[in-house]
């Protein structure tokens, strides 16, 4: 793969190869933008050419050769000046052998595995690469220890943060670095990588719909369902189950919410071994809030616009009849409460106690049309 592949993302790669060009390179970088939009794929290629030892120039883009020593290194993963930081390196570290990776990147992954690194001189190339991803769950303290190294690092040290969430990062942090933004990429795109997968037509729709602008997120979900995690199946079935949905009912729907995701986070977690159990239970339960929030927001555009096009097509008559039961303020009212849920689960906190209050809430008897 090289730059020239990264699609929809026009505008980042042009300030990027402006600044090579005109040899005004950033030492420190955070790329920002929704989650599965290219930010690690141009990290990536981004290194991949700083370290290629006969870059090509066409037409004033820069890009890797693909063939030297250290292209090829770097395609099978074995670059020794390119170093990827994320939260599960916390087991290599010196005390972390009986640790489990926590929420928030932990400071002991910073310390030995850029801070520590960070003096000692490339290798192969000229350059020494560090992305760090998920840079939005770098505490207050980790964040401080970087600072120094963001404002004065080595001449051949380059540092890239990945961010999903900008306003996590201190201001210190973002006035250290140059700050690249990513845009969602186009649904029709997104449908057509979905389609190559071999996914069904409606699946395709409905994952590249649900993904807003998140191409990394409907691939996974195609992967998912292509490895019979039957994750749609679970979207068909919690959709008819809220229709249909009473107070009494809470508990053993939270319940049963909770079986679907540890059935798809098994599956999940054979797909992915690099990423940790936790990290992976916690996404999946995420899943399940944006199929509940495409439920919501469906119900509103019924009321509200309902020539336009809906997350459920499939369940249109379901969706009617959740837009009878709660009208669009009330809807929106609800929606409110699905993210607030959201950052419970990214705070750690037990899911099922999460789904069992979500649903309480939702069939509160005085804001539900019943």
């Amino acid at each position: 793969m090289s730059l020239k592949e990264i699609f929809c993302q026009d505008k980042a790669i042009d300030i990027l190869q402006k600044a090579l060009v005109a040899d005004k390179a950033a030492h420190a970088y955070i790329f920002t933008g929704p989650e599965g939009v290219g930010k690690l794929k141009t990290a990536k290629q981004r290194a991949k050419l700083l370290l290629c030892k006969n870059p090509t120039n066409e037409n004033n883009f820069a890009d890797s050769c693909d063939s030297c020593e250290s292209c090829q290194l770097f395609d099978a993963g074995s670059h020794p000046d390119f170093n990827p930081i994320y939260k599960e390196l916390i087991q290599f570290t010196k005390d972390g052998k009986t640790k489990t990776t926590p929420v928030d990147m932990p400071i002991d992954v910073i310390r030995e595995f850029l801070i520590a690194k960070v003096p000692t001189k490339p290798t192969l190339s000229k350059k020494r690469i560090f992305v760090v991803t998920e840079a939005e769950k770098l505490n207050a303290s980790s964040q401080n220890s970087l600072l120094k190294i963001l404002e004065e690092p080595p001449e051949y040290c380059t540092i890239i943060l990945l961010c999903t969430r900008l306003e996590k990062l201190l201001p210190t942090t973002k006035s250290r670095c140059q700050t690249i933004r990513f845009g969602p990429i186009d649904e029709n795109i997104i449908i057509e990588k979905l389609k190559q997968t071999g996914l069904a037509p409606e699946k395709t729709e409905y994952f590249a719909r649900l993904a807003q602008g998140s191409l990394g997120q409907a691939e996974q979900w195609a992967k998912l369902e292509l490895a019979e995690a039957n994750l749609y199946e679970t979207k068909k079935q919690l959709i008819d189950s809220l229709a249909q949905y009473q107070y009494a009912d809470a508990l053993e729907l939270a319940q049963w919410i909770s079986n679907q995701i540890k059935s798809t986070a098994a599956v999940w977690i054979k797909l992915d071994e690099n990423t940790s159990t936790t990290d992976i239970k916690r996404r999946t339960a995420k899943i399940i809030i944006q199929i509940i929030i495409s439920a919501l927001h469906d119900a509103m555009t019924c009321s509200v616009t309902p020539q336009k096009p809906i997350f459920n097509s499939d369940q249109l008559q379901k969706i009617k009849i959740l837009a009878n039961r709660l009208d669009p303020e009330l809807a929106a009212e609800k929606i409110s409460v699905c993210y607030k849920s959201m950052r419970w689960i990214e705070a750690n906190v037990n899911e099922k106690l999460i789904f069992e209050q979500l649903l309480l809430n939702l069939a509160v008897s005085d804001t539900i049309k019943l």
